[in-house]
């Protein structure tokens, strides 16, 4: 695949992130966890490690908090800070299994349900240095695990059948 192409595949991708996590923004979770999502935007940050690797993944991690801070109106607010933290450090979890995960001894899913799982313990850990308050983790903490293990689980199987689709239409079944 040419420079170019990969340019424009992973601007598409990054689009995907960002639209996708406009949309969640805009639609609320009836569970009693404050600010809870079900992290769809993050098949997209998966599906570009497992195709592209960690730089690109990274820059569409930290490209849909960036940009989706800005269309949400909350650039370099609490949720930002939130966001860009947990988009890193999920990123790099997520990155650090793949390996594994290519070997067979763990899937796709489970590297996504570890992603989910630091996704949420960044946004409380960051949430509980912002605020100052470290009981957070007290009463949040086995909330948000139960929360990443069926969203993981969702963002796995469907990042782990895109990707298989991705593959066969770029051509990239060797990569």
């Amino acid at each position: 695949m040419g420079k170019t192409a990969k340019i424009t595949n992973l601007a598409m991708l990054l689009t995907f992130a960002v639209v996708i996590h406009f949309i969640e923004n805009l639609v609320p979770l009836p569970i009693p966890v404050p600010g809870a999502k079900l992290g769809l935007a993050n098949v997209i940050v998966l599906l570009t490690l497992l195709v592209y690797g960690l730089r690109s993944g990274l820059v569409v991690a930290v490209g849909k908090s960036f940009l989706g801070s800005i269309f949400t109106g909350g650039f370099l607010g609490f949720g930002f800070w939130l966001s860009i933290s947990a988009a890193l450090i999920s990123c790099l979890i997520m990155a650090s299994f793949i390996p594994i995960s290519r070997q067979g001894y763990i899937t796709v899913i489970s590297v996504s349900i570890m992603g989910a799982v630091f996704h949420n313990l960044t946004q409380l850990g960051m949430a509980s240095v912002i605020m100052e308050n470290f009981t957070l983790f007290q009463g949040y903490f086995p909330l948000l695990v139960l929360v990443a293990l069926p969203t993981g689980f969702l963002t796995g199987l469907a990042a782990g059948y895109l990707e298989g689709l991705v593959r066969r239409n770029l051509g990239l079944l060797g990569a």
